[in-house]
């Protein structure tokens, strides 16, 4: 009987990987080459030993900056590339495969796909075994390229193997943590929200933990763990067990709550709602904003924290720049008679606005998702045209992305008024240059809406055009790539507030491409069929 539970696995891997291999591919190349680029940037920008040894003296002297980062093991490229690159990709590589896992069983299982393959020689837990060996192997894979491309670039091998391998430990964690999470609740939606609270919360503990070097709360999370190796400083190979544990209890632990629970439902009973909707969900933008509302505060209060952090470290951390002559003609470029300190914000928000394309591309193929599940076809039977239902989350993701953004240049701008003494003079400057990159947010959530609308078995092309954009704006950013490349990008479009002259014809022509988009998605959705 246990054999037949398994029955299957293989054929779903082979499933897993038709279906995904291209978003597979993606997620575990980009790390990679991540990881090479923030080496080759830092030995771009810190070429001698000295300079090295003042950014991290700099970084270690202010804890706000040293805090979602945790410190600097060693002054070296090697250490100073583990401690920038890590803590970073650790959550984007944890959220992926939480999301990953979360998506082959829980997502499947809603839509009512995974009934049809029980009911065949697929054993039960057939589908959960699949979807841990495949995130499992991606993250093995994500650690050999990484191990592999900073090797090649010229690292010390044992510390390339323990930072490439520390990240796919929280990988393989934070994946057997969503194999629980998903057979929490019947709804996939809060399978991810109980899964990015755990996640949240380690990074918590990882961040608290940081403040105050060795002080317990570090080695409570995965993250924590993971910086606790200290790659390229001596690395701490046995802190490697100390994985192995969480990952076999809560893969366990998945596996056991799986055989409890009847097929479509969760551990954990939801609650009946209302038998009649209140007035305030009897419009298509009243459900979208229902459905979508949790999203946007999270997204809005983790944007509210990054921009306290980078408004308040933007003036020690450019004064710390000057440390290389290389970083400090880099900012003076980008900046030309405004200060540094402006010049690193300008930078550093570049960076944040493009996580906030996320947010936008999320948005909009929630329309898929509504599609796909079937719950568009009730909706449209009614009064509601399919205008009206499109236009409704279009009108929902650029509102939305307008107020991350105002959270994020609101925080950064209190946050850098305080450092300077200038709060009045400061807060709307950066906000201003905040919402200066929503056009160029709405150009590719455009895409998104476009591809929707005219073939939406190719949505997943809007995710490559922003890694398109990110990968134009990290090569061309240190590698100086050609301009006529770094124009294919809408980011470069959009003008320097706090720098640089403001020009409004950047951001008219780029909201004029956005509607463009949009129109045409909404036109072809008009025109297809459904389902």
């Amino acid at each position: 009987m246990k054999t037949k539970a398994y029955a299957g696995t293989g054929a779903l891997i082979r499933l897993i990987l038709r279906r995904d291999w291209l978003l597979l591919l993606m997620c575990v190349v980009l790390p990679a080459l991540i990881a090479v680029v923030t080496a080759a940037g830092f030995n771009q920008l810190f070429p001698t030993a000295a300079s090295l040894q003042a950014f991290a003296s700099g970084v270690a002297s202010s804890p706000a900056e040293s805090a979602p980062l945790g410190p600097i093991y060693a002054p070296t490229l090697g250490g100073i590339t583990a401690w920038r690159w890590s803590g970073f990709n650790a959550l984007l590589v944890g959220l992926g495969s939480m999301l990953f896992v979360i998506r082959h069983t829980r997502t499947e299982e809603e839509a009512g796909r995974l009934e049809l393959l029980d009911s065949s020689v697929v054993g039960r837990q057939a589908v959960l075994s699949a979807s841990l060996v495949v995130t499992l192997g991606a993250n093995v894979v994500i650690a050999a390229l990484v191990a592999g491309g900073l090797i090649a670039y010229g690292l010390p091998v044992a510390g390339s193997v323990a930072l490439g391998l520390s990240v796919a430990a929280v990988g393989w964690t934070f994946a057997a943590i969503a194999g629980v999470t998903a057979q929490l609740t019947e709804s996939a939606g809060a399978a991810k929200g109980i899964a990015a609270a755990i996640l949240a919360l380690c990074y918590l503990l990882f961040v608290v933990g940081g403040i105050s070097a060795y002080n317990g709360l570090a080695w409570l999370s995965p993250i924590g763990l993971m910086r606790l190796i200290q790659p390229f400083a001596g690395e701490r190979w046995w802190i490697f067990a100390l994985f192995i544990g969480p990952v076999i209890v809560f893969t366990v632990a998945a596996f056991a709550l799986s055989t409890r629970r009847d097929m479509g439902a969760g551990v954990l009973r939801p609650r009946p709602g209302p038998a009649s909707a209140s007035p305030s969900l009897r419009s298509p933008l009243a459900l979208a904003w229902r459905l979508h509302r949790s999203t946007l505060l999270a997204w809005a209060a983790g944007f509210v924290l990054y921009g306290a952090v980078l408004g308040g470290v933007a003036k020690t951390a450019a004064n710390q720049f000057t440390a290389s002559p290389q970083l400090a003609q880099l900012l003076a470029k980008l900046g030309g008679s405004a200060g540094l300190s402006d010049s690193f914000l300008t930078f550093a928000m570049s960076i944040i606005c493009e996580i906030a394309v996320i947010y936008a591309i999320m948005a909009i193929l929630q329309m898929q998702a509504e599609e796909t599940k079937a719950r568009l076809d009730p909706v449209l039977a009614t009064s509601v045209s399919r205008l009206r239902w499109t236009t409704s989350y279009v009108l929902l993701a650029a509102l939305g992305t307008a107020v991350v953004l105002a959270a994020f240049g609101m925080s950064a701008g209190l946050a850098y008024g305080l450092s300077t003494g200038n709060v009045g003079y400061e807060l709307p400057r950066v906000l201003a240059a905040t919402l200066a990159y929503l056009p160029a947010i709405w150009v590719l959530a455009g895409i998104a809406v476009a591809l929707y609308g005219l073939i939406p078995r190719f949505t997943f092309l809007s995710w490559g055009a922003l890694l398109g954009v990110i990968l134009i704006e990290l090569f061309g950013t240190i590698l100086k790539v050609n301009q006529s490349i770094l124009n294919i990008s809408p980011f470069t479009h959009v003008p320097q507030v706090l720098v640089g002259e403001v020009s409004f014809m950047p951001l008219i022509w780029l909201s004029v491409v956005a509607f463009i988009l949009i129109v045409t998605g909404l036109i072809g959705f008009q025109r297809r069929s459904i389902g």
